[in-house]
């Protein structure tokens, strides 16, 4: 199945066999999961994902990736291949209703957007163990404070549970990126932290709030939140949107719920 990588999917083969042994032992499959996997390429964690008894689906967007894939796997009654775009797929509907898990070497180029998409279904995954950049991870685990920290990891954190788990070298895969990977755990809540009320009004808080991060909230958040309003739940108009935790934020969104317009 040897083929060179396309640019435009942004494709990354793994090929290192420690660490793709390290990376089924941490997802731990077992007989009677379903996972789908995105993006499984030359089938490096399909087969020992498959080896493991689990039923598996796949999400491949390059055709001819799809078809060699079919054919390797045509007699794997636990596999189920679907050439498709990961953006536009419903996963909980591919999965019928059922509980699943979601796993993959994610493109870089998707990386972001995707997570989001996941998290928007309306049947999230159990849980979620991506290959990232590195960078995108630290953004996505980021505490208040740090130069990481961001609108990424505020609404990723609202909406799940975020642990970091090891890093993957570039010459882990072929070719071998220009940056570091880091394998990833997300694990969906049951309920946003901020309620799902709420998340429409914490988005445009936190959009705004990092828009302008060099300057102060009572810069920033001009347009939604008068400095009195902002008082009033014990924030400091004067603090930059990096020094608020998650908490301080849905304040702020639950005052822009109920206040609507400025001056309200």
């Amino acid at each position: 199945m040897s083929r060179l990588a396309r640019k435009r999917f942004g494709q990354n083969f793994l090929v290192d066999h420690a660490v793709i042994r390290r990376i089924i032992d941490t997802i731990g499959p077992v007989a009677g999961d379903l996972l789908i996997e995105i993006g499984p390429g030359h089938g490096a964690i399909t087969t020992p994902l498959l080896d493991s008894g689990a039923e598996l689906m796949v999400v491949e967007i390059d055709r001819d990736l799809a078809m060699a894939l079919q054919q390797r796997y045509s007699q794997q009654p636990l596999l189920t291949i679907r050439q498709a775009d990961a953006l536009q797929t419903d996963f909980g509907e591919l999965a019928g209703g059922r509980p699943y898990r979601l796993v993959g070497n994610l493109p870089y180029n998707i990386s972001t957007p995707l997570v989001f998409h996941v998290l928007g279904l309306a049947q999230p995954p159990l849980d979620m163990h991506f290959m990232l950049q590195k960078e995108v991870v630290e953004r996505l685990a980021a505490a208040p404070g740090g130069k990481d920290y961001g609108r990424l990891g505020v609404m990723c954190q609202n909406r799940c549970e975020v642990a970091p788990l090891f890093t993957i070298g570039p010459d882990a895969f072929e070719p071998a990126p220009r940056v570091e990977s880091m394998f990833v755990r997300l694990r969906p809540r049951g309920e946003p932290v901020s309620g799902h009320a709420l998340l429409d009004p914490l988005d445009r808080v936190v959009r705004a709030a990092f828009s302008k991060r060099r300057k102060t909230l009572r810069n920033s958040l001009a347009g939604l939140l008068t400095e009195a309003q902002m008082t009033e739940v014990d924030i400091d108009p004067g603090l930059r949107a990096e020094q608020l935790s998650l908490e301080d934020f849905i304040q702020l969104a639950r005052l822009v719920s109920l206040h609507g317009k400025l001056g309200r």
